[in-house]
């Protein structure tokens, strides 16, 4: 057999398993039609390497059953939830708040979808600060009593790092049950000799999806985006910053960093609780399961405060794409105004169409972006939507002062959401997520305000702007717009 032949055979190989994998794609994956054509077109025009993408990054997780805590029942959620989902389609449930009652829908649909029970009693603060949000983290964890449960998507091995580490070792010897659990992708710069003293003090890691052999994760794709932390049961973190010097404003190549981070008290908490058990019986190695124990959920000030919030997660393991549906069902409930910053504005038709449907029907839409990437191509790919959204009407401005990695949207002052969802495909439909969406009106209107307070640090940017790019520009958000789906 010649050489030329066995490249024939080679070739025939690759475009039976191209059409195999085309088949399985369009007709047992069940994608949205965006995606699919994304993945025909990346399998047919790079055969090989496309093959191997496809491992990587093409699994579709959605049929299978991640996360399971057979201990649920025993804190009473699953009661919960069919009780306000009764109460709620009886018009019987009682709103502490009545404001929250014009949310109804809303919360209807995230607690039938996603199990959110309604948390009416909470105290709610806002960091956009990461020089306040850390020490507010570090005062909380030095007063740890009980234990302490820490993810991050990325934990870095520099100077916050290594402080927050140091942190959490001395309250591991101190006999505080202290679990950290982070992301392999994301915190891929970390060692574990990072957390030597740490285990020897009787802390305990866990890595989400690591690699089971070397070099190579075939689910490099679905990442834990969440940062979640638990204090004893009764303060819960969760919002936008990670954990490295970078979030502090330390990185020159971002300058000052702008994100925005919530810590709660009351019962908000137990369903942060509740996401980051589910996480960590996932991840943990060798079944160090976390099982039931009053002190992981123990009683909380009912006075603690007025504000209403879900706990909405989502993930490639859904049916829905839980966050983006409660996105878009805010956004088509909007009468005044529809507020959002995100460092990535690469959303699908669902999300584009209920955003230009606003803003045709007058309702004031603004969009704040960074001025800079720390994805180059993702951040072509938001120039590629913003001519779009500003044909109707829609106001989108570009954030000057540093980096604005913020995931928020605010809806006439009156609800809102603060997460760790961007407005892309990878946060709706690859990453795991979690966002709290707050019904309370005085906390809307500050989120208004903040965004606000941006703007007189912004630049407009408008659509005889837009039009005035150059080729080259043009050139890369074409190809960024037609891979955005699978970005």
């Amino acid at each position: 057999m010649t050489i030329g032949e066995v490249f024939s055979i080679i070739l025939s190989i690759l475009f039976v398993l191209n059409i195999v994998f085309a088949g399985i794609i369009i007709f047992l994956e069940r994608r949205d039609a965006t995606s699919t054509w994304a993945w025909v077109m990346v399998l047919f025009f790079i055969p090989f390497l496309g093959f191997i993408l496809y491992l990587i990054f093409g699994q579709n997780l959605t049929r299978r059953r991640l996360f399971d805590w057979e201990d649920i029942k025993k804190i009473g959620i699953e009661d919960l939830i069919r009780a306000q989902i009764a109460a709620l389609r009886e018009e019987r449930f009682h709103f502490i708040d009545p404001s929250v009652r014009e949310h109804r829908d809303l919360i209807f649909m995230q607690l039938v979808n996603n199990d959110s029970v309604l948390t009416q009693e909470n105290e709610v603060d806002i960091f956009i600060d990461g020089g306040k949000k850390f020490e507010a983290l570090m005062k909380d964890i030095e007063a740890a009593e009980d234990h302490i449960h820490f993810q991050y998507y990325i934990l870095r091995d520099d100077k916050l790092g290594t402080r927050i580490i140091k942190a959490l070792t001395k309250k591991a010897e101190e006999g505080v049950k202290v679990r950290i659990l982070y992301d392999e992708m994301g915190s891929r710069s970390i060692s574990k000799k990072s957390f030597r003293a740490f285990h020897a003090a009787g802390g305990e890691t866990s890595i989400f999806f690591p690699r089971r052999i070397p070099f190579i994760n075939l689910r490099l794709n679905y990442r834990n985006h969440r940062k979640i932390v638990i204090i004893d049961g009764k303060i819960g973190y969760t919002g936008g910053f990670n954990v490295g010097d970078e979030y502090l404003g330390l990185d020159p190549k971002f300058g000052y960093w702008r994100d925005t981070h919530l810590r709660m008290l009351g019962d908000a908490v137990k369903a942060l609780q509740t996401r980051f058990i589910l996480d960590w019986n996932q991840a943990s190695p060798d079944k160090r399961d976390i099982h039931y124990q009053e002190g992981l959920f123990p009683a909380v000030d009912p006075h603690a405060g007025n504000t209403a919030v879900q706990i909405v997660s989502s993930g490639p393991d859904s049916q829905w794409e839980q966050i983006k549906n409660g996105y878009i069902k805010m956004i088509l409930m909007a009468k005044e105004s529809v507020y959002i910053q995100t460092p990535y504005f690469i959303p699908d038709q669902s999300l584009m169409d209920a955003l230009r449907i606003a803003a045709l029907s007058g309702v004031d839409v603004r969009i704040m972006i960074p001025n800079k990437p720390d994805h180059p191509f993702v951040y072509w790919a938001t120039y590629s939507h913003i001519g779009t959204i500003l044909e109707a009407g829609a106001e989108v401005y570009i954030y000057d002062n540093g980096f604005i990695h913020a995931k928020t949207i605010v809806v006439d002052g009156k609800v809102s959401s603060v997460g760790t969802a961007n407005i892309d495909n990878r946060s709706f439909a690859l990453n795991f997520e979690v966002n709290a969406f707050i019904y309370h009106h005085p906390f809307s209107q500050r989120m208004a305000l903040i965004f606000e307070e941006d703007m007189k640090q912004s630049t407009r940017f408008t659509l005889n702007n837009y039009k005035k790019r150059s080729l080259w520009i043009r050139f890369k958000e074409a190809i960024a717009h037609l891979l955005s789906p699978i970005l």
